[in-house]
């Protein structure tokens, strides 16, 4: 059921006039959210032979990763990809090779991993959070594919406090035991939202209220310049390839860390450190 959220008269004064103009939505209602029992499982559990899989999609499972044989054909195949489809999942078409890498058994053409870790909705985060009284820090990561980069940012990330890290469904580090390890175990208290249109998840945080702030080398300003102190959402890029432009064009600052040395550019996860205790200093005041 869609009910209507209004940011509280007493936080009007708090926060920018275009969070007040755009924070009034509708969202889905959901219980409150507790960081700390946030239900998490232990490690990735394979899961391999079409009717398998099926089960585990049906049942409601979290698909961290799923892997087709290319070019696999038959009747239950087909039911898995019609499946796949209303479920919105990700699956990617590779070689039988790597199916047969991953588990010598009879897979049948379909093999998939349950993640570690139940993803959540940003629209589902946003809401309670004004709700809570707090100014929104959330953590945009772009392509980050490393998955101890990705363990490593969500440790930095929760200790700065930052309610929610967003990342896209396809072309993202996988969330596995290595990046957990590397987290400290922060990927099982910080929220972590998959979705499959980076853009449009973005533009709804933007329509919510907080500003985008880009951290890129395509501009001339720091990341000293931008008021932290208002919602915002900090847009991180891959090391290869960094922010895409689509989400460049949308944002309302770009920044870049100031380099003084002859390397070009830092590991992103002490990247996202800079920037993201720049804003906790702001914050501080």
């Amino acid at each position: 059921m869609l009910i209507k959220w209004t940011i509280p008269a007493h936080r009007i004064s708090s926060i920018s006039a275009k969070s007040i103009n755009m924070a009034t939505f509708g969202f889905l209602k959901y219980s409150k959210m507790n960081y700390n029992s946030r239900p998490v499982r232990e490690n990735n559990q394979m899961v391999f032979g079409i009717r398998a899989v099926i089960e585990a999609i049906r049942s409601g499972k979290e698909i961290e990763a799923l892997y087709l044989q290319r070019g696999a054909g038959g009747g239950l195949l087909i039911e898995l990809k019609e499946l796949i489809h209303e479920y919105g999942i990700t699956a990617q078409q590779v070689p039988i090779e790597k199916l047969n890498r991953l588990t010598p058994k009879n897979h049948q053409g379909a093999v998939a991993f349950i993640s570690p870790i139940v993803y959540e909705k940003i629209e589902n985060i946003i809401p309670q959070v004004f709700e809570n009284g707090q100014v929104p820090l959330i953590l945009v990561l772009d392509s980050i594919t490393d998955v101890r980069n990705m363990g490593a940012i969500a440790r930095t990330a929760e200790c700065a406090g930052v309610q929610a890290i967003v990342i896209p469904s396809k072309g993202s580090a996988q969330i596995n035991p290595d990046a957990i390890k590397t987290s400290a175990g922060a990927l099982y208290k910080i929220p972590v939202c998959r979705h499959d249109n980076l853009v449009q998840t973005v533009k709804f945080l933007q329509e919510s209220g907080l500003q985008l702030v880009c951290c890129t080398e395509k501009t001339t300003e720091d990341i000293y310049k931008p008021d932290y102190t208002a919602p915002t959402a900090i847009i991180m890029g891959s090391e290869e390839d960094g922010v895409r432009n689509e989400l460049i064009r949308i944002a309302d600052h770009l920044a870049k860390i100031p380099m003084y040395g002859e390397i070009e550019s830092l590991n992103v996860s002490v990247a996202t450190g800079v920037i993201l205790y720049e804003a906790i200093r702001q914050r501080l005041g």
